[in-house]
């Protein structure tokens, strides 16, 4: 095993229900030098999510003046909540010579896209920038997936079809796109991408 690889800025979008959150924990689980990027939200907590785990809990005031700093590699306010991707800790990894994935919807992705186009080509963010985006085997199969997991309305499912289709066909930004028919064999096409890319072979 090459142990000198290539530190990756690790990209993933997919629509709901296609397995990506659980590709990327298997991916945590396996590359112990791969770090989850935890995002920033003004929202309230929500069950069971603790601070600097699930989220950068931050009030309105704060996250504004993160905005006025620069801070930000990407931010959106959705349904009245800021939310936001820091560029700080993903330096900071990168820096250290491991890994960062970042799971985004296709907007956040095209906003860090365009931050990334603008860095010098000899920056660590720009050098070792992949974007990935997971596709369901079908439409068809998306709805049954989405109907099995039991946690939405039959309107709720509708409307995550409907972002399904809009995300599906800006699938060509991405620079590779991986089918997840078979949860295992999906997995394993991501590892194989994932040590191509970084130069593990």
């Amino acid at each position: 095993m090459n142990t000198k690889h290539k530190p990756l800025f690790i990209v993933m979008s997919a629509p709901s229900g296609c397995g990506k959150s659980t590709l990327i924990d298997m991916i945590l689980q396996e590359y112990h030098d791969i770090s989850y990027s935890i995002s920033c939200t003004t929202r309230a907590p929500r069950g069971e999510e603790e601070n600097g785990v699930d989220y950068h809990f931050l009030d309105k005031a704060r996250f504004e003046e993160l905005i006025r700093e620069d801070a930000f590699i990407e931010y959106a306010e959705v349904h009245g909540n800021y939310y936001g991707t820091l560029k700080a800790p993903i330096r900071e990894v990168l820096e250290e010579g491991h890994s960062m994935i970042l799971d985004i919807d296709v907007q956040g992705a095209q906003k860090v896209r365009d931050y990334v186009r603008s860095l010098p080509n000899n920056d660590p963010l720009k050098i070792g920038y992949v974007d990935i985006f997971i596709l369901p085997p079908s439409m068809e199969e998306l709805r049954e997936r989405l109907v099995k997991r039991g946690t939405d309305a039959p309107a709720t499912i509708e409307k995550r079809l409907d972002n399904a289709e809009g995300e599906i066909a800006r699938q060509g930004e991405y620079m590779y796109r991986v089918t997840n028919d078979d949860l295992a064999v999906c997995y394993k096409r991501l590892c194989d991408l994932i040590d191509a890319v970084s130069g593990r072979m």
